[in-house]
């Protein structure tokens, strides 16, 4: 049986095999976590009261704040002598999240990536440049994994060296590239700067994970490279990328639900949203050996769907997350996603797709600066040409957030590219 055969596992055997692992998992984190066990007795719950699938509600949470408490190996379930990598979050303040993997989560690690990338079409024939970050961060080695258990060919780029990525991409007859969607419009750049047109190289796919995106920047980077783009999800605290991801019909990531259980709730009261309603994810990991962790609170806003997809998987389908519950802006009483500023900017024309929010506070109102780049042809030395841009840009976006902003253009090139995750908030009220 092939590993993605278990995408298209009925609804009922799914359920059943989910309830079993769930019990399992709950076991091994009261005898081995110390958190745990005194969680799970504080609601007075064990794995023998798991009578059905709802009743997960009746476990505790996770938050971060939990594994950074137990920072470094508090949470780890198995013994030190069977854990085999050691991963960290990329997280800048504060001690970092860190996460154990024994033998066993690193063939599920490989097992859920191979069926991402199956997902995406991808197959042995492909050779594949990986510009994740390699080395603490989990993306590089996640995605290395998946595509050497599917087969395809690796070039373990990691991120940066934009000329040479280009160039091995022309060189190599790269067929897949996968890093975050704004290296990707930084590497297109620099190609073009070097005379390389990339929709003339052999790709035909970019996979993107790491950063939130909008399906405007998807269009934007599929007609810039001459790909199809393939959203896919994960995060350190679970097991990195490869959580849920997206399949050729391109209307929600699927979410590999053998080995993650996942929830939608209310993030205010805490109680589970019926049917495809919209609200904070949270996630179990079913199988995870090392660091398992129960109900944790990814702050991540979302939607599932659990009908069968067209492409025939049962797994449900989750909503690309429209933002969090923890970076959501709330300017003078209005919430403000950066997600929001990017799709509306990206249906300007003229305005290029690198842009940084700036909040800043005068006295007691709070003041929302959108920084913006545009095209060479419409960066004007006519005063009024640019006035006129800046109104329009303006007008739009509060038009959409019911909300006054300034807009300051940018020349090309002036915002700070990022080989990793871009910086596009700075939130200059917390100095």
């Amino acid at each position: 049986m092939a590993l993605w055969d278990k995408d298209f596992m009925p609804r009922e055997d799914l359920r059943a095999l989910q309830l079993e692992r769930l019990r399992q998992v709950v076991a091994r984190a009261r005898a081995a976590i110390p958190l745990y066990r005194l969680r799970f007795a504080e609601k007075a719950v064990t794995e023998d009261d798991l009578k059905s699938l709802d009743d997960i509600r009746r476990l505790p949470f996770t938050v971060k704040t939990d594994l950074r408490d137990a920072y470094p190996f508090g949470l780890f379930a198995a013994p030190m002598e069977d854990i085999v990598r050691i991963h960290c979050s990329s997280g800048t303040t504060g001690k970092p999240i860190v996460v154990g993997y024994t033998r066993n989560d690193i063939d599920l690690w490989a097992e859920v990536m191979a069926r991402t990338f199956n997902a995406a079409g991808i197959t042995p024939r492909d050779i594949c440049q990986v510009a994740w970050g390699y080395g603490l961060f989990t993306g590089g080695l996640g995605a290395h994994y998946g595509l050497e258990r599917l087969g395809a060919a690796v070039i373990p780029m990691s991120g940066g060296n934009s000329e040479k990525q280009a160039m091995l991409i022309q060189d190599f007859g790269v067929t897949v590239w996968l890093g975050t969607p704004s290296y990707c419009l930084h590497l297109i750049e620099c190609a073009a700067q070097m005379g390389v047109d990339l929709r003339k190289t052999r790709l035909r796919t970019a996979v993107f994970g790491a950063e939130p995106w909008t399906e405007e920047m998807r269009r934007e980077i599929e007609e810039r490279m001459g790909v199809t783009a393939y959203d896919i999800y994960g995060l350190t605290e679970i097991i990195g990328p490869g959580v849920s991801a997206e399949c050729d019909r391109h209307c929600g990531l699927h979410v590999f639900e053998d080995h993650f259980y996942p929830e939608i709730i209310d993030p205010r009261t805490l109680e589970p949203i019926p049917g495809d309603g919209e609200g904070e994810l949270v996630l179990t990991t079913l199988t995870k050996t090392g660091a398992p962790v129960i109900r944790f609170r990814t702050r991540d806003i979302t939607r599932l769907y659990r009908e069968t997809c067209s492409c025939g998987r049962t797994l449900c389908r989750m909503e690309r997350v429209g933002g969090r519950t923890d970076d959501m802006l709330i300017i003078r009483g209005v919430n403000v996603f950066p997600s929001q500023i990017e799709a509306i900017l990206l249906s300007i024309e003229g305005a290029q797709p690198h842009y940084q929010i700036v909040v800043d506070r005068e006295g007691s109102l709070d003041d929302l600066e959108v920084r913006v780049e545009v095209e060479e042809s419409f960066f004007s030395d006519k005063m009024r040409e640019m006035e006129n841009f800046a109104r329009r840009v303006v007008q739009k976006i509060e038009s959409v957030l019911g909300l006054r902003v300034k807009v300051r253009l940018m020349e090309p090139g002036s915002i700070e590219r990022s080989m990793g995750k871009a910086r596009r908030v700075i939130d200059q009220r917390k100095k």
